[in-house]
């Protein structure tokens, strides 16, 4: 760093030295000139005055009174000398220094004389410095003779040498003031940054990253691909450390959780030489403008979670819709880049879709078709023959994208995700018989005579039953989409086996409950009782609410996509209720409903948001005080983070859904209270009531019921809550994302991919095998 120091001030004195020196060169020069000029016009005004008394005595032919005549012209004008000649150039007389005189050369004299004009030149010898002009002298038309007028221009020089010595002073001073300048910044803008970055990256490697801290966003500002880096690196150190502690916590307990990690090092065991490839409508990093960079995020997903350490690990690749204005600027000429933008492991593949192919496939047929289908949430499916068509254009391109990427793979591992491409499995499998292909409905699948609505249920069927695994939450779902089959198609089913062969193809159906991450693994009881957690769950409340201007004791909260699956009107209506019966719990208790907005251009979705706009103003009017009222509604998306401190601070999470998959609001909100405390509220129509079983399972069409489970929520001892949120907790834990991924993915390797004449059963057994020993590992 000295030598550093050293080199940026040497380089900085010489560029300033450099840029005056030449700076007051040409001011030297121009003021040279400008002060020139003006001796030159004083000159000639001083010469035209006299030039008649010259005129006369050479007229005259008197050349004895010329010196004399010189001597009082000197005297009178102040010039150093004037010298008086004939047409032949002849000096005829002259007054002033004789070494001066003598030093005039002839060329001056000769010119005027040749041109009949006046001429003037700059000269110097030993300490004279003048300027001498000449004057021709007329007698009417003819030419007399000249006069020359010697004037001093010595200031000239002074002047000049002063300017110089003014700038080498200035240069001297500005040179302190750099090294001065020079030295602060690099000690404030590079020492002391780099050496809070050297410091924090220590700290990190010696295991103390709790003494590291995040630094201020302005301490590299200047270096900001260096300070994405360091961040990196940090991040990527932390997360290592918190596996690595995670694994050797599980170990010395006992336990055999899944983890980022373990799911890696399992997938890439399995597969072998085989790629993975998967589809999804949502990509996992998108790329957006902001101002004039270009800056990518990751969607709030579980899907993202369980997928990418699988495809990292891999390399393999995620075919996505693209969904950033800046999505286009980033990819390559085939449409792909490698992702994550900071650690690029493996490839994202982005599919373009027209405003009117989003328009029909996704909210036309998926969003107004195939969601009200698969949901009992009592709103009526749209189906339209146009929406119909560009659904099965669109899974047609996705397919045809990801049998580019999948050429050269062999074996590849292919898993679709969602109702978005229930066509899809039959296309890859139809093109690519080797591929191992599995598609995973994350929505539940309605009885058969609810599902025969659609008008094209056989299509979608047969392009489900493409696939070699399909995978649904509960085992429900399961056996209702074993008995659509059995309704709609000519296929055989096998419901102790869960499968489906069809056109000597088998297809089969096992239930993989979906989860979430549980972030550093805590083991249960790791949250013993801290005396400062209720007062710092209650600073916190406070200042959450404080945004809103709202004072509560209790929080309750709610945290939705604005849909009418969830239940939210229905939830607002029960905390009515529960004020009604329970006027205790008034100015006490707020619920704050996040509902962030979804599918807006869809007519059915926006006539939710009025009813649950209306609603919460109802009720508000009705109870609200000067410094409370009973619900916040939060009508944005929030971060990751954002809802993560809400969880930990609500007294009650309330998940009412009418009808839902598996509705993973239920497992974060478990997840995230490593206090092992809080009450949830659960409906009993989520895939999530299945798991968490100490949940206060309610029925959310019951209104009363449901008020009478927040109130009994919020008198429940806090031992109770203790219990029931540690056995809650231990359940995601043992049954995460991860072990889903692995679950899913493992038996899909697993599969054997023999159609037709072998037995059926050996196929079956060995998947529900593999099952069971994923699940107890």
């Amino acid at each position: 760093m000295h030598l550093f120091r050293m080199r940026l001030i040497l380089a900085l004195i010489a560029s300033v030295t450099l840029v005056s020196v030449a700076s007051t060169y040409f001011d030297v020069l121009a003021h040279r000139h400008v002060l020139r000029q003006e001796l030159e016009n004083r000159t000639k005004w001083m010469g035209v005055s006299i030039e008649p008394e010259v005129e006369a005595v050479l007229a005259s032919g008197d050349s004895t009174a010329i010196p004399g005549l010189a001597q009082l012209l000197k005297s009178g004008t102040g010039a150093l000398g004037i010298a008086v000649y004939d047409a032949h150039g002849h000096l005829l007389g002259s007054a002033g220094p004789q070494d001066l005189i003598a030093a005039l050369g002839h060329g001056t004299v000769t010119r005027t004389l040749q041109k009949g004009e006046e001429q003037s030149t700059f000269g110097h010898t030993g300490n004279w410095h003048w300027m001498e002009e000449a004057f021709p002298i007329h007698n009417g038309r003819q030419l007399e003779g000249a006069m020359t007028l010697v004037i001093d221009a010595g200031y000239i020089r002074h002047e000049g040498v002063a300017l110089w010595q003014r700038t080498i002073w200035r240069v001297v001073a500005l040179v302190i003031l750099i090294v001065l300048i020079t030295l602060g910044m690099v000690r404030w803008f590079l020492t002391k940054p780099m050496k809070h970055a050297a410091e924090r990256l220590r700290h990190l490697r010696t295991g103390h990253g709790e003494r590291a801290g995040k630094p201020e966003s302005t301490e590299l500002s200047l270096f900001t691909p260096l300070a994405r880096e360091v961040e990196t690196i940090a991040e990527s150190l932390i997360a290592a450390r918190a596996a690595a502690a995670a694994e050797a916590r599980l170990r010395e307990a006992g336990e055999h959780w899944w983890t980022a990690e373990r799911l890696a090092v399992h997938m890439c065991d399995c597969a072998g030489s085989s790629r993975i490839f998967v589809v999804s409508n949502r990509e996992p990093y998108v790329h957006a403008r902001q101002g004039r960079e270009i800056v990518w995020s990751v969607p709030p997903s579980g899907l993202v979670t369980a997928i990418e350490p699988v495809l990292r690990a891999c390399d393999g690749v995620w075919v996505a819709s693209a969904g950033g204005n800046a999505d286009k600027l980033v990819v390559d000429k085939f449409d792909r880049l490698r992702v994550p933008p900071d650690e690029p492991r493996y490839t994202l593949r982005r599919v373009w879709l027209t405003e009117d192919e989003e328009s029909k496939y996704y909210e036309g047929f998926a969003n107004e078709g195939i969601w009200p289908l698969c949901h009992i949430a009592h709103t009526r499916p749209i189906f339209r023959a146009g929406d119909w068509e560009c659904y099965q254009q669109v899974n047609q391109r996705f397919a045809d994208a990801l049998l580019e990427e999948m050429e050269g793979s062999e074996e590849p591992i292919v898993f679709a995700q969602d109702y978005h491409f229930a066509l899809l499995p039959r296309m890859i499998k139809k093109a690519r018989p080797d591929a191992r292909v599995a598609i995973f409905w994350h929505i539940p699948w309605p009885n058969p005579e609810a599902f025969g609505i659609c008008p094209w249920q056989a299509e979608l069927l047969d392009g489900l039953l493409g696939a070699d695994l399909l995978g649904f939450h509960i085992p429900m779902h399961c056996h209702n989409f074993l008995a659509t089959v059995d309704r709609v198609l000519e296929a055989r089913t096998d419901r102790e086996h869960m499968t489906v062969r069809r056109h000597g193809h088998f297809t089969t159906v096992r239930p993989y409950p979906i989860s979430v991450a549980f972030d550093g693994v805590p083991l249960i009881g790791a949250g013993a009782d801290d005396p400062n957690a209720d007062e710092q769950r209650a600073a916190e409340r406070r200042n959450l609410l404080s945004e809103f201007g709202v004072r509560a004791e209790c929080l309750a909260l709610g945290v939705d996509r604005l849909d009418y699956t969830k239940g939210i009107v229905e939830r607002l209506m029960a905390l009515e209720q529960l004020l009604d019966e329970h006027p205790e719990h008034r100015e006490r208790l707020t619920m704050v409903q996040i509902a962030a907005p979804s599918r807006t251009r869809i007519p059915s979705y926006a006539e939710l948001r009025v009813r649950v706009v209306e609603t919460v103003e109802r009720i508000n009017w009705r109870f609200q005080t000067t410094h409370w009222k009973p619900i916040v509604l939060i009508e944005r998306q929030c971060s990751h983070n954002e809802v993560k401190r809400w969880y930990q601070t609500a007294d009650l999470c309330l998940v009412t859904s009418l009808h839902d998959g598996m509705n993973l609001v239920a497992k974060e909100y478990v997840a995230a209270r490593d206090d092992e405390d809080g009450v949830l509220i659960l409906s009993k129509f989520t895939g999530a009531a299945m798991e968490l079983r100490d949940a206060l399972i309610v029925n959310p069409y019951d209104i009363q019921g449901v008020a009478a489970a927040i109130h009994a929520g919020l008198e429940m001892r806090r031992a109770e809550r203790r219990q029931r949120m540690q056995r809650m907790r231990r359940q995601v834990m043992e049954h995460n994302i991860y072990l889903w991924a692995a679950s899913v993915l493992g038996d899909l390797r697993e599969l054997r991919l023999e159609d037709a004449d072998g037995p059926e059963m050996s196929r079956a057994v060995s998947a529900a095998g593999d099952v069971t020993e994923i699940a107890s590992r």
